[in-house]
């Protein structure tokens, strides 16, 4: 957990700790407040000291229990202000993944230029319906996350519409064990490289292989999204990271930059991706 989200969870129990000291109702004891709110005092204690991160009913709840409703919008803010920036996977799939994309799909259609670098699976942007629907599968059984896997995939179909309104570039840095990965059926994976094969070429689209024995300045890291110049978005297994101060972006694209120049592109990049298209028997 990084030091700014562990800090600011921090900061955010101790505001809580004030609501409960300061409750006009007289100063109200851990225990007190949980017997009021039906909860165990360990919860109380972790969301004070913060080990434990509250939901939005936390918040509410403990506004109205020490008597100060009217700050429940204040504590909201607080939780938003740090959960921009980590974003826990478990509460964004409370829903399923289609408000997930659909939230996508509202910021990649505010913006100009994307650059990003897939290290996991084929970017999403260029994904077959098909291909789509087998992460979605597998990322709901990982999460034990609501099954609405058509909605999810027509959502990400949606937003490749995208690629093809003028003015937009998706700039896309693919290592070239993503093409091999059988995260599906050799027949889906093989229309999958069919699609990627019809992309380059794209005047939307720049598309570069990075080649397994191409030499590295860097170590490929986590998968991440850069939309324009003002937010970085990484993946990770837990959640992802929405980072957008100015420093962090800079880097980011200075990592995308570095990885560009051991990448080929062009008729290179389709000859990387039909060598390994030739090797999948669909």
């Amino acid at each position: 957990m990084s030091t700014d989200y562990q800090r600011a969870r921090e900061e955010l129990g101790r505001r809580l700790r004030e609501l409960r000291v300061e409750s006009p109702d007289g100063r109200l004891t851990g225990d007190q407040l949980a017997q009021r709110l039906g909860w165990r005092q360990s919860k109380v204690s972790k969301l004070e000291t913060g080990r434990q991160t509250p939901t939005d009913e936390d918040l509410l709840a403990w506004a109205g229990a020490t008597g100060q409703p009217a700050l429940y919008e204040e504590l909201r803010s607080r939780l938003r202000g740090f959960e921009s920036h980590i974003r826990s996977w478990r509460r964004q799939l409370t829903a399923g993944h289609v408000p997930v994309q659909e939230t996508w799909n509202t910021l990649v259609a505010n913006a100009r230029t994307m650059h990003a670098l897939s290290n996991a699976a084929i970017s999403g942007m260029l994904q077959t319906a098909d291909y789509a629907r087998c992460v979605f599968e597998q990322q709901t059984a990982l999460r034990n996350a609501p099954r609405d896997t058509e909605g999810a995939v027509r959502a990400r179909m949606k937003r490749q519409e995208w690629l093809y309104r003028p003015g937009k570039r998706l700039n896309l840095l693919m290592h070239e064990s993503v093409l091999w990965a059988r995260i599906c059926p050799p027949e889906v994976l093989a229309a999958q490289l069919d699609r990627l094969l019809g992309v380059v070429g794209m005047d939307t689209v720049r598309m570069g292989i990075l080649p397994l024995d191409a030499p590295l300045r860097l170590p490929l890291g986590n998968s991440f999204c850069m939309l324009d110049d003002r937010l970085v978005t990484v993946e990770d297994w837990h959640a992802e990271l929405w980072l957008d101060d100015a420093e962090t972006i800079t880097l980011y694209r200075r990592v995308w930059d570095t990885f560009a120049e051991s990448a080929v592109f062009g008729t290179d990049a389709q000859q990387v991706i039909a060598r390994v298209r030739r090797s999948v028997k669909a």
